[in-house]
């Protein structure tokens, strides 16, 4: 039974599920640093002895794994599947995929969606330009949203009364780093009706972001990458076109009613 939190109507955290989670988010966000017991004991203000249990019922399923030595510790294979999953019952993640595909062999560039998850924006799917080969899929992977233009998207469906104080983590020379400046971009955004990103994010990548409105504030967004070197003022003017005819063609699918019961998430 779930413990009250005294009557206010609320639950209580669950502190050793609170922890896991915690954990798993921190393996995660090292990628290919993987952690010794105690720098993840450190880092999370756990006991060792805690910590060393915690692991080690975790690698038993799957979802934490270890080295050959097994001092190290890094996220398992059960959380690739729980990401898979997560893809794979989303209905608007499923309706947008075709019009993915209409977009990048209409413009040959890469073409992203992405959702809004607190400061950043989570990548849920990705096609790539056959021109421009990633070493790193995206998919799964996070950007601080005022650092691209699937954020700065859905930044300007918000008031900038929302934004947080600054100063923002710099990812390259060209990011904003002030409240100011973004909103100045922000506003600018609000007006032409999409994003630009400017080697913001990427150094030597252009992106042009569209929010998807069939939510109020908008959480999703498309967006399409291109190297500088291809992008001339043809190029720009096809890629707000078809972007946003694609924009238009996600939002009336996703919004439609589904047949059979489909559970639409908030």
């Amino acid at each position: 039974m779930a413990e009250t939190d005294g009557g206010t109507g609320g639950v209580r955290e669950v502190k050793s599920a609170a922890r896991t989670v915690e954990l798993l988010e921190l393996l995660a966000e090292r990628g290919d640093r993987p952690a010794r017991l105690q720098e993840l004991a450190d880092e999370l203000g756990v006991p060792r002895s805690s910590m060393y249990a915690l692991l080690q019922t975790l690698a038993a399923r799957g979802w934490v794994r270890t080295d050959v030595t097994g001092s190290l510790y890094g996220i398992g294979i059960r959380a690739l599947l729980a990401g898979t999953g997560y893809l794979d019952s989303d209905p608007r993640v499923r309706a947008a995929r075709p019009y993915l595909d209409e977009a990048s062999e209409a413009l040959g560039e890469t073409i992203h969606l992405g959702r809004l998850d607190g400061r950043d924006v989570a990548y849920l799917a990705t096609r790539e330009s056959h021109a421009y080969l990633r070493t790193i899929s995206r998919v799964g992977r996070r950007l601080p949203a005022h650092a691209g233009a699937l954020g700065k998207a859905l930044l300007a469906e918000r008031p900038d009364t929302d934004l947080p104080e600054g100063p923002y983590a710099v990812l390259t020379p060209n990011t904003h780093t002030t409240r100011e400046s973004l909103a100045a971009d922000l506003a600018a955004t609000r007006a032409r009706g999409h994003s630009v990103d400017r080697e913001e994010g990427v150094l030597g990548l252009v992106g042009f972001g569209f929010a998807l409105r069939y939510d109020t504030p908008a959480q999703d967004a498309v967006s399409c990458s291109v190297p500088v070197a291809r992008l001339s003022p043809e190029h720009e003017a096809r890629i707000v076109a078809v972007m946003s005819e694609i924009r238009t063609k996600i939002e009336a699918t996703a919004t439609a009613p589904t047949a059979g019961g489909t559970v639409q998430w908030r």
